[in-house]
Parts: structure tokens; C-alpha cells; sequence
């Protein structure tokens, strides 16, 4: 949403953040009225929400063609507040909270008279296994942190078929929610290699070729139950990828409004718990800104999740990764 209020080499550079350098914004914007139409049309038994805002402050103008393109596009709701008000940052976490089923319930913490536009994006995500983990087999397990030490923590297991794939440096599965279109896939290091060095293979290229690579086999798994809930400022990622100029009173964001603005904060907070039952997931970010300052023979493996992985929740239909994180202690 704040890339269509970008001009000149403020939009350059978030294109490039962004990689949409060479399509039209037209198509990106088309894209992601598509895809969120598309995701949201999903089978029973899994509950998605996209919700999008703009809040402005009360005395800021806005250009129409951004206005039109927030609805249009990103279906956003968009409304005015006094940032000067104490109670504006309870107004915008209400609607957050609203959106996640109260699974985050702030990520604003202040606004002033100075903050001219805050855009939100959240995203709620609730599915059931389609083969749920029995209750009865989950004991506690021993689980290797990255230093070595080993705790016990509740592991949940089950047998069954699914979508594997068994590499030199790991092992990966799909677990398919109750609508298979929907899956967590799960990166486990192999105990020679480890999250980092994973981590560093994961580029657009590797993940493509390792998508097309899973086959059926029947496969044990041993998966802890975990919750987390993990917040950050994206404003320094987003600088270190080349976006430093959107921060900084040379941005251009003319066809946001005529006023003079740039980005003055981007947070993003998630929420996400596993268990026997399956997935409940939640996500927000939120963007500030100030004024002008095929299937073989299937073959039996096992997958014990005792260390460190990486994992996913994404559509199969589309390929789009709706949330995706490292479990380093399924304890915390």
C-alpha cells in the first residue's frame, strides 16, 4: 500500500526492496486484490482473515488515486483520527485485535501530532490438522538447543503419509491442515549441518527446486507443540535492503499526498501456536509515517523434531507463504 504513494527514487528504491522492479504497479496491485480473493475463498475448516487500514490524521490531505487504489486493490479500511489524542493508538489496536481474534492485541504504541499516516496489515490464519496428533502420544522429549543444552518439552507424534523430502543437509515435510490446501512444511537441519547454515540456502531458486522435489512416503513424525509470540521494528531491516531514502525527509511521496512525508515506523508483530488440533496464527504490520521531515512407491522414514528448525505455513494452490519462522526453543 505505501509503494503506491512512492515517487521518483523513493519508489525505485522500494521496488527493488520489494522486487517488482520492471512491472508496472498496476500489475502488482492487481496481483494482490487476486491473490487475497483467491486466499480467502478457501474450503471449510480453515478461517482466514486479511484485513488492511489506512488511518490519517485528521488535518492531512491524501491524494484520490491513492485513496482509490487502497480500496480498490487492498479492500482496506480507511479512516481519520486525532493523532494528537491519547485514545487514537486504543482505536487502531482495537481493530487489530478484532482482526486476530485477540491473538495481538497492540501494535501501536503512541501517536503524536506529527504522525501523519499509519497503514496496517493484518492477517489471521486458524485450521485444524486433516489427521490430528492423538493427545495420548505426546510425552515429554528431549530437545537440543542450539548451545547443546537439552530440555524436556511436551513432542507431539503421529504415522502417517505425507508430502516428504530427505536431503544430504535436511529433511522436509508437508503436514497438510483440513483444507489440503493449506500445509505447514517443516525444514529439519540434519545434525551435521544446523539453522544457519539452512538458512543461508534459502533463496527463491532453492525453495522452487526443493518445492517440486516431495514424495509420499509413509513417515513417523515427532513434532513439539509450541506458541510463539515475536515482535520487531522493521525500519533497520528495510534501510539494509536498500530502502534507507523512504525514511528520511528526501523521500517522495507525492502520490500519497502533497503534503510532505516519509516513514517514520514499520512494525510487524506474529503470533502463531501449534498443538494436537493444528494452527492458530496471527500476524500484523503496521507502516508509519511523519509529516515532511508425480508419486512413487512410497517408502517409511522418520522425522524426529528434537533441534532447531525452520517452518511454514503456506497455500499450495498459489505458493504463497502466508507466515514462516526458526523454532530455536519451543519452550519460550
Amino acid at each position: 500500500m505505501t509503494y503506491n504513494g512512492a515517487s521518483g527514487e523513493t519508489q525505485s528504491a522500494m521496488a527493488r526492496t520489494l522486487e517488482v522492479q520492471g512491472i508496472a504497479i498496476s500489475e502488482v496491485n492487481n496481483f494482490n486484490r487476486i491473490l487475497q480473493k483467491s486466499l480467502l475463498s478457501n474450503d471449510k475448516g480453515t478461517e482466514i482473515s486479511i484485513a488492511n487500514s489506512l488511518w490519517a490524521n485528521k488535518d492531512f490531505s491524501l491524494e484520490q488515486s491513492f485513496v482509490d487504489n487502497t480500496k480498490t486493490y487492498y479492500q482496506a479500511k480507511l479512516s481519520n483520527l486525532d493523532f494528537s489524542d491519547r485514545n487514537a493508538p486504543t482505536i487502531i489496536n482495537d481493530w487489530v485485535k478484532q482482526i486476530t481474534k485477540g491473538k495481538i492485541s497492540k501494535i501501536i504504541e503512541e501517536t503524536n501530532s506529527s504522525t501523519t499516516i499509519i497503514l496496517v496489515n493484518a492477517i489471521y490464519f486458524k485450521s485444524g490438522w486433516r489427521k490430528p496428533f492423538n493427545k495420548s502420544n505426546t510425552k515429554p522429549k528431549p530437545f537440543t538447543l542450539d548451545d547443546g543444552t537439552k530440555i524436556q518439552h511436551p513432542a507431539m507424534s503421529h504415522n502417517s503419509f505425507y508430502l516428504y523430502f530427505d536431503t544430504p543437509e535436511f529433511q522436509a515435510i508437508k503436514i497438510p491442515y483440513r483444507s489440503t490446501r493449506f500445509s505447514m512444511d517443516i525444514f529439519l537441519p540434519k545434525p551435521t549441518s544446523n539453522l544457519t547454515k539452512f538458512q543461508e540456502q534459502l533463496k527463491a531458486k532453492n525453495w522452487q527446486v526443493w518445492s517440486d522435489k516431495f514424495e509420499k512416503r509413509e513417515v513417523f513424525v515427532q513434532l513439539p507443540r509450541f506458541k510463539i509470540e515475536y515482535g520487531i521494528d522493521l525500519i533497520n531491516t528495510l534501510q539494509k535492503m536498500g530502502m534507507q531514502i523512504a525514511f528520511s525527509p528526501a523521500a517522495d511521496f507525492r502520490n500519497l499526498s502533497s503534503e510532505k512525508a516519509f516513514i517514520n515506523e514499520v512494525n510487524h508483530k506474529t503470533f502463531v501456536e501449534v498443538n494436537e488440533q493444528g494452527t492458530e496464527a496471527a500476524a500484523v504490520t503496521s507502516v508509519g509515517m511523519t509529516r515532511g521531515l508425480n508419486l512413487p512407491e512410497p517408502e517409511s522414514a522418520q522425522m524426529i523434531i528434537d533441534r532447531p528448525f525452520f517452518f511454514t505455513i503456506s497455500d499450495q494452490q498459489t505458493g504463497t507463504i502466508l507466515f514462516m519462522g526458526a523454532i530455536k526453543n519451543p519452550s519460550k
